[in-house]
């Protein structure tokens, strides 16, 4: 699945492997956390512009890779694509299929999607690659199974470029780049263009945007990568405590701000004649 919170939150399980949450109430914690971006203004911009990168052609096949809780499959289902959703997390898919019986939903990995070559026409993946050991073996995955002309959209942050405001920018720089090492690739979109184009795909784009939280609901997320900083030995316990109360305050007054750069990348398997050619 999407392994990611609602705002980042310094860390993720692999997105192959399963079941990602170890308990029904660890599932409905992420689904919480899920739902409340999901709902954002913002997050349904960045779903509408992947969804129109995708170019929609309605009836042919289409697979959320890391569909989490099945909400981009029922977007793209609506539409009237015969929307597929694959994720490793067997509680997250029940709650899912719960949600809307109608889906197509099916438990897999990156690496080794359910679909014969040439069988898919639309892939997305969306806040998945950062957890990928591996991301070209994913990318020649994705082009096994799309069809000639098929095209890719992955969507994702930096982990390692967050803004965040704070009295104490050493520290700052610290946490972030103790959340960032924590993951297998947190700087997947830096190299996602390359990739691609060693995969053999071609018409790469790469857009950016920028997802501001200024609510008192990150804060948590915030003290967590100042805990797991701590834990990493990336900054002593003083000074995680130090960062801690200013963001305390911070949310106390209004005052959070916390920036997280999105890059969405697209691209289109050459069809039969440009192969030729």
């Amino acid at each position: 699945m999407a392994t990611y919170p609602s705002v980042p939150d310094g860390g993720a399980a692999p997105v192959d492997a399963a079941p990602v949450s170890d308990s029904a109430e660890a599932t409905d914690r992420l689904l919480a956390r899920l739902d409340l971006f999901d709902q954002r203004p913002d997050a349904r911009a960045l779903r509408a512009r992947i969804t129109e990168l995708l170019d929609i052609v309605p009836g042919v096949r289409a697979v959320d890779v890391g569909c989490g809780s099945g909400l981009a499959v029922a977007e793209l289902a609506d539409l009237g694509l015969a929307a597929v959703g694959v994720d490793p997390d067997r509680n997250m898919l029940a709650r899912a299929r719960a949600r809307r019986p109608d889906l197509d939903l099916r438990e897999a990995g990156a690496y080794e999607l359910p679909f014969p070559d040439g069988s898919v026409h639309r892939y997305r993946a969306d806040k998945v690659y950062h957890v990928l050991d591996d991301p070209a073996r994913a990318l020649a995955e994705a082009h096994r199974v799309l069809a000639p002309g098929g095209r890719l959209v992955l969507a994702g942050q930096d982990w390692d470029a967050y803004v965040i405001d704070s009295d104490h920018p050493g520290t700052t720089r610290a946490i972030v780049r103790a959340s960032a090492d924590a993951l297998p690739a947190p700087r997947a979109p830096r190299s996602q263009r390359a990739l691609l184009l060693d995969a053999g795909f071609e018409r790469v784009g790469v857009e950016g945007r920028v997802v501001a939280f200024t609510e008192s609901d990150v804060l948590g997320m915030l003290l967590g990568m100042a805990r797991a900083a701590a834990a990493a030995g990336a900054i002593s316990e003083e000074r995680a405590e130090e960062w801690t109360v200013d963001q305390q305050d911070r949310a106390e007054r209004g005052r959070l701000f916390v920036a997280v750069p999105f890059f969405l990348v697209s691209a289109a398997k050459p069809t039969e004649e440009a192969l030729v050619s």
